[in-house]
């Protein structure tokens, strides 16, 4: 009798330790969902649609409440986001075959698609609300275009049928800047216009690069980029086209007053270093995929250094509103701290591309 008392007190635990053990079963399953909820909205590419967004902001002549502003932004953030998630949502079937994307958090079952759908439609709708109740109609209008250009345009329809996907596509990616300058002012001027144009330019070479190492799996999951339906030689031929058009584009800002020399110094070096990454690219051999990865790292820091130069020149603008063309001095600081990672970047590549790839489109 003895013994069977303490085999069942043994065998008796308080339910408080049972709810414990489920919690902890739990919580990293809930975590491990949260996760994947914000790997959903590219928090990579979200963070350098903020980064653009806040330099054409900045850059604006005039400025709303800077709590205001600080929310708009947060609003171009969302929407961003908003794009990501319907994107992940719509491409999960390729994704799950595709190396680069296997890993995304609905391939691997981690969310559902139904729950993809249902996040990106009420960040988009409520990007929009915020945006349009916290700075004006303009950039409201001008978010929702570059949703739905993103998503219906790009997403649904380009991205499948035509190899040129990435360049009509890639003007959704390009309309930041011109968002956090209505955000700003409640119109659009010609600055936030040069604005988009680098970025439009920049947005194919950078994303061809990518692919030609990728081609493979593009064919496998029957999407039509450029490098499957064109080949290599065509491929490159391309970004080589658009680099150099890239170059004039970037150094209009400076010729035209409102980014400073130090920022035109910036553009002219950072795009001799991109052409010749292109023309090295163009000039090597198909099975040659460093040139490719290295362009690719390269592309991001460029973008990142042209915009922080004009940032740079933002700060001047700010601190004295009478001297709105002056030559920006911070901006040498920002450019000599910039072009020191540029070129260690473009020298090694692979971190670099390994950490943004996944996020890309």
């Amino acid at each position: 009798m003895e013994i069977t008392a303490v085999r069942s007190s043994r065998l008796r635990l308080p339910s408080s330790v049972g709810r414990t053990s489920a919690s902890i079963v739990q919580l990293p399953t809930e975590n491990k969902r949260l996760s994947g909820f914000f790997a959903l909205m590219k928090p990579r590419v979200m963070l350098l649609a903020v980064f653009t967004a806040l330099v054409g902001f900045l850059l604006a002549p005039r400025h709303p409440d800077l709590l205001l502003g600080f929310i708009a932004l947060l609003a171009i953030a969302m929407g961003a986001g908003a794009a990501g998630v319907l994107n992940m949502w719509y491409d999960a079937d390729i994704d799950r075959v595709m190396s680069r994307t296997a890993m995304r958090p609905i391939p691997r079952g981690t969310v559902s698609r139904g729950e993809a759908l249902a996040l990106g439609l009420v960040l988009a709708a409520c990007s929009v609300a915020v945006l349009a109740l916290t700075a004006n109609l303009e950039a409201a209008g001008l978010l929702a275009f570059a949703i739905f250009f993103y998503v219906v345009v790009y997403t649904i329809w380009l991205k499948r049928c035509t190899p040129q996907n990435i360049v009509i596509g890639g003007a959704a990616g390009a309309l930041p800047p011109a968002i956090g300058w209505a955000a700003a002012t409640g119109e659009i001027g010609l600055e936030p216009i040069i604005l988009f144009l680098i970025v439009f330019l920049w947005t194919p070479p950078h994303f061809w690069a990518l692919a030609l190492n990728r081609s493979d799996e593009y064919a496998r999951a029957g999407i039509p980029m450029l490098p499957v339906v064109a080949g290599r030689t065509a491929t490159t031929r391309q970004i080589l086209i658009y680099s150099i058009l890239l170059v004039p584009i970037s150094v209009l800002p400076s010729v035209l007053g409102f980014a400073g020399v130090i920022y035109g110094a910036t553009a002219v070096i950072c795009g001799a270093i991109f052409v010749a990454l292109a023309w090295r690219l163009h000039r090597s051999m198909a099975t040659n995929r460093v040139a490719a990865n290295r362009l690719f790292a390269f592309s991001i820091f460029y973008l990142f250094a042209l915009f922080a130069a004009l940032l740079a020149s933002s700060g001047n603008r700010l601190s004295d509103p009478l001297a709105a063309h002056a030559v920006p001095r911070a901006a040498g600081s920002a450019t000599a701290e910039f072009l020191p990672h540029i070129a260690q970047a473009a020298g090694h590549p692979a971190g670099i591309s390994k950490s943004i790839s996944a996020d890309e489109a």
